[in-house]
């Protein structure tokens, strides 16, 4: 796919919140927020030459690393908000991806993002073949802490074990990365949800996992660990608000 002459560094793209993001408040999901923002910088990367088509060709993909997301508060039900995206970096195999969430002036959520590029027939870390060199890397960063590896606790206690079905999987033929995040929320208060009290959370994705396989999903201490055969998957902490 050529680059759009539409294509700008900065990007922002506006989305109305509807019925089926909600929860039974009208409140966003989180995990909905989270597509969102993947959503516009999809979009982002199709303008300026980046999409799913057109790394294909070379057997590629951008697939998730981390994630870090910042929440000041959550739209509901008809809202329109803006998601505003830009590069802070990006070089060979990997990419931090900046996005905001703004409802009018306001500034409701920042996000970081850690993106590598996996080559679908190795199943392996691959440099991009694509260029890139028109997007302009910005220094300014959309969260007050960047994403960042979770220390895991020693222990875990085991809340669910869960056979990965068709419904949790992407176009890359692996669990899509919201799946883990709805999977863990699972287990959380859902009157703590409901009332918006998880104000960060962090995302490590560390293994694929693929259909048929059964995934542990365990927690400790404000920390999530989904693992499979006794390997860590997936890894998500959370910061609640009192």
């Amino acid at each position: 796919m050529a680059i759009s002459p539409h294509f700008t560094s900065r990007y922002s793209q506006e989305w109305t919140i509807n019925f089926l993001q909600c929860y039974p408040n009208g409140m966003l999901k989180y995990t909905d927020l989270c597509n969102l923002l993947q959503l516009t910088a999809g979009a982002h990367a199709d303008l300026g030459g980046l999409s799913y088509r057109a790394m294909q060709r070379h057997h590629q993909a951008w697939v998730l690393s981390r994630m870090r997301v910042e929440i000041n508060a959550l739209p509901r039900w008809q809202d329109t908000v803006t998601v505003k995206t830009w590069i802070h970096a990006l070089e060979n195999s990997r990419s931090t991806r900046c996005l905001e969430l703004w409802h009018g002036d306001e500034k409701w959520v920042g996000c970081e993002t850690y993106w590598a590029v996996l080559n679908t027939q190795t199943r392996r870390p691959d440099t991009l073949a694509l260029p890139n060199d028109h997007f302009v890397r910005y220094d300014d960063r959309a969260t007050a802490l960047p994403t960042h590896k979770i220390a895991l606790p020693n222990t875990i206690e085991t809340v669910e074990t869960y056979r990965i079905r068709v419904s949790d999987l992407d176009i890359v033929n692996h669990v899509n990365n919201v799946k883990y995040l709805e999977w863990c929320l699972n287990h959380c208060d859902p009157h703590h949800l409901f009332e918006g009290r998880l104000r960060a959370f962090d995302m490590n994705f560390m293994r694929e996992m693929h259909l048929g396989q059964e995934a542990e999903i365990g927690q400790n201490d404000g920390v999530f660990v989904v693992a499979q055969e006794g390997k860590n998957c997936f890894a998500l902490a959370m910061d609640w608000a009192d």
